[in-house]
């Protein structure tokens, strides 16, 4: 395997901002060790340094103030970890979204003599 296909290479700010909070996602409820944190501050640090600079560059003041939350998410991850407590919530669309927010669909039981399936939901 070459080097060029070893690691990673975004085509793109938004890309490079995708993949970071892909893999926070990936390990945000892992269990919590050095080599963890470790690497999840080098995902701040690229954050904080490359990923807005090249937002500056690319005239995207929107990405700009995506890499500052994402990174400020991040922080706070730190903090919840030490203290032990799980992380109630994930990066979605650069920014933290906490669990159970997504939509609810209610079910009403609807007894329609036909097939032997009687629930379902009407939306």
């Amino acid at each position: 395997m070459a080097e060029k296909e070893r690691y990673y290479q975004p085509s793109n700010v938004t890309d490079a901002l995708t993949e970071v909070q892909k893999l926070f996602n990936s390990y945000r409820n892992a269990p919590f060790t050095q080599e963890l944190l470790d690497y999840h501050r080098k995902l701040i640090d690229r954050l904080t340094g490359d990923l807005q600079d090249a937002a500056r560059a690319e005239h995207r003041d929107d990405l700009v103030a995506a890499a500052q939350g994402m990174a400020r998410a991040m922080q706070g991850w730190i903090q919840i970890r030490y203290s032990g407590q799980p992380y109630a919530g994930r990066l979605r669309h650069f920014k933290f979204v906490p669990d159970a927010t997504g939509p609810k669909f209610k079910r009403h039981v609807v007894k329609d003599h036909g097939s032997g399936t009687h629930r379902s939901s009407r939306h």
